[in-house]
């Protein structure tokens, strides 16, 4: 400050060191068809949210039931047309709060139908749709995984195509991760990822199987037959007959839900049991997603997201075994990591994987390193940005610093970085013949190179034993 004009004046010195703030790790962005709403990124924050702005569940028409007996079955008829709904976004948001969900992006890229020529169209999935909404996501900052749970409906080959794209824009932005699942729910729909999937692997992540869930399937009254009603009498199998208000004979067969209700209250109750008793199978996707942003609010971002309990979960669709597990795991071929979900006795089911895509890496091979990296590395960028134009000496090095091995220091006590002292957890290294030439400060560069022990999951633990002789 230039004095002119005699007086006394004040002037605060700052000795501090500007701070770093630890950005946002598990703001998933859902990217997929709704019943309603704006097709721009929105933020909520409840299921209750997301009713309100994006709808429900598409009610499904395809599926038929049968009462014989007194006892109903309700399943999927797939071999005509009106099939089963492919849209599962609303199923994967009831997965991600149970599990532990919080903030959240919704791209929504289309509602279940849409009016053509006056007439009311059911819409299909599409991949073109869903990587518009992807480049949507570009401009969003905050967002930190990537969640599809429309891929499913996809055929293989363009469902691991968009996830190559999503894997792209993920390694120009440097700031997310993509949560991916298996197309299929088989061995093969596995083998497709790994010889499909390619690119950046180290921002991605593969959950097999898919889960079944508590969950049931939305339905309408009017769009549900009930193809059947028999019951056995004197050894017969026969359909069961009524009299209509007209006094005449009818039988309950090849009604609507809705007309069964008025002809046979407790046929109709049967049959709605039956229907609800029909549980939701979904991809991972939605419940991993959840199962991140709860443990990184229980114990950071550091933490793998593995050996954690899933809600809404009756079991997974696979039953994976010990030896099942080691070729997911460890793939010599590709190198390409897939998470295992297994259940286990008297433990419930439990994510039992943490590895990226790349899962040959050493440097990325698990998925708490890649996503504490691209935490610092967001946080350090977006704490620097105040230093653009300033004066590139000694004394701007000093404060860059100090502002970045303060936040360090912060992690390392949390336990995210990995040595007795603060000197074996990390380095901070700035400065003119370390990370700079002449050369870069005419040029205007300011380099600043920082090294992290990050910590890794104890993924194989090895107890061993032996005989001990006996001592006088």
């Amino acid at each position: 400050m230039v004095h002119k004009t005699p007086g006394v004046y004040v002037e605060e010195i700052s000795k501090f060191p500007p701070s770093v703030a630890q950005v946002e790790t598990a703001i998933p962005a859902f990217v997929g068809y709704t019943q309603k709403g704006s097709s721009e990124p929105t933020r909520i924050s409840s299921m209750l949210e997301y009713e309100t702005l994006f709808g429900y569940a598409d009610e499904e028409t395809a599926i038929a039931v049968t009462i014989v007996d007194g006892v109903a079955t309700a399943k999927f008829d797939e071999t005509g047309t009106p099939k089963k709904s492919e849209f599962k976004m609303y199923y994967a948001m009831q997965m991600f709060f149970a599990n532990g969900g919080g903030p959240c992006y919704i791209v929504s890229v289309g509602n279940y139908t849409e009016i053509i020529a006056e007439n009311e169209v059911i819409v299909e999935v599409s991949k073109d749709s869903l990587k518009s909404g992807l480049d949507k996501l570009v401009k969003e900052d905050e967002p930190t995984l990537l969640v599809f749970p429309d891929v499913v409906s996809l055929t293989p080959a363009l469902g691991y195509d968009l996830y190559k794209d999503a894997l792209l824009q993920c390694s120009d932005l440097q700031d997310r991760f993509v949560i991916m699942d298996t197309v299929k729910d088989t061995a093969a729909s596995v083998k497709d990822l790994r010889d499909t999937v390619t690119g950046e692997l180290k921002y991605g992540a593969a959950y097999y199987p898919h889960l079944e869930t508590v969950l049931s399937y939305a339905f309408e009254d009017t769009a549900v037959t009930v193809t059947s009603y028999k019951k056995t009498t004197d050894d017969v199998l026969a359909e069961v007959t009524v009299k209509d208000a007209d006094g005449n004979d009818i039988t309950l067969a090849n009604l609507k839900l809705s007309d069964l209700k008025a002809k046979h209250s407790g046929a109709y109750n049967q049959a709605k049991a039956a229907i609800t008793g029909i549980r939701v199978v979904v991809a991972p996707s939605g419940a991993m997603a959840g199962v991140y942003a709860r443990v990184d609010s229980d114990r950071g971002v550091h933490k793998a997201p593995a050996n954690v309990g899933l809600n809404y979960v009756i079991a997974p669709t696979v039953k994976i075994s010990h030896k099942e597990q080691e070729g997911l795991n460890v793939d010599p071929v590709a190198g390409k990591s897939i998470n295992a979900i297994r259940t286990f006795t008297g433990k419930g089911t439990l994510v039992w994987g943490a590895r990226t895509l790349d899962g040959n890496s050493n440097e990325w091979r698990y998925v708490p390193v890649r996503r504490f990296f691209n935490m610092v590395e967001e946080s350090v960028k977006k704490a620097s940005s105040r230093f653009v134009f300033e004066p590139n000496t000694a004394n701007t090095w000093v404060r860059v610093q100090g502002m970045i091995e303060n936040f360090l220091v912060q992690q390392w006590k949390a336990g995210a970085l990995a040595g007795a002292t603060p000197e074996q957890a990390f380095y901070v290294s700035i400065g003119l013949g370390e990370t700079m030439s002449a050369q870069d400060i005419l040029e205007g560069r300011m380099t600043v190179e920082i090294g992290m022990a990050a910590v890794r999951p104890a993924e194989f633990i090895v107890l061993r034993f032996s005989h001990k002789l006996q001592e006088a």
